[in-house]
């Protein structure tokens, strides 16, 4: 992770440009903008975090680690979220391990600072506990999708969900990182993958995978990835 410049307008994560621009002034001056590289740990299960972080142009996902060193991803967050929720929700550690999946920028703030401007309510609070009831959609929403849907629908859930929130039609991420998100073999990854890119939906070389037609992913992804959607439309707007 690497310090970067004063954050641009307009504001590019979703909670801070839903502020009321006095909140967000009051605010600024707490943001710091940081970078972060792809595979990049920001937390460790069981860490104590001095910081919370607004994603911008980076995806961080939310993995869960066993004893034998499997994983999978439970959500992901991105310029629609914050890093770091537990902070506010009463808890002093992380309960997973959060690994950067697609590298970019984010807005860093105090630990601090966020409790503080939480106890005062209004906008903010509003803004956080929203955001804390669609994540948890979405963490429900994988894991029913996990043990339900086939590897295929899994990855074009994580396709779509990860477009939403990216401003380009490229992902770089390898086959062993996208097995380690969806808690599956890698074999079963290249499959899935294969078959999405002779239906020309995406283009996948040396772990850079391009979006092609979306609407494919949209007509081959599973239920979850619209509930997922439309709750953080719901709640988000």
């Amino acid at each position: 992770m690497s310090a970067t410049s004063i954050p641009n307008e307009p504001v590019e994560n979703r909670l801070l440009a839903a502020l009321p621009a006095a909140d967000y002034e009051r605010l600024l001056p707490q943001l710091r903008p940081v970078e972060f590289a792809l595979g990049e740990v920001v937390y460790e299960f069981g860490a104590q975090l001095d910081y919370v972080f607004f994603p911008t142009t980076s995806i961080i996902s939310l993995l869960y680690t066993m004893e034998n060193g499997t994983s999978a991803e439970m959500g992901l967050t991105g310029n629609d979220g914050v890093l770091g929720i537990a902070l506010f929700m009463g808890g002093d550690t992380m309960p997973n391990r959060a690994v950067v999946q697609s590298a970019g920028g984010a807005l860093r703030m105090k630990a601090k600072v966020l409790q503080d401007e939480f106890a005062l309510g209004g906008r903010f609070q509003q803004l956080l506990l929203r955001y804390t009831q669609a994540l948890i959609t979405q963490i429900s929403q994988t894991a029913v999708c996990n043990r339900l849907h086939s590897v295929e629908q899994q990855l074009c859930r994580w396709l779509l969900l990860s477009h939403d929130r990216l401003k380009t039609d490229e992902l770089i991420m390898t086959q062993e990182l996208i097995a380690d998100m969806l808690g599956v073999r890698r074999e079963g990854v290249t499959v899935a993958a294969g078959h999405l890119q002779d239906a020309g939906a995406i283009s996948y070389v040396r772990g850079r995978i391009q979006i092609l037609d979306r609407q494919k992913l949209e007509e081959t992804v599973c239920e979850c990835y619209q509930v997922v959607k439309d709750e953080f439309e719901r709640l988000l707007g």
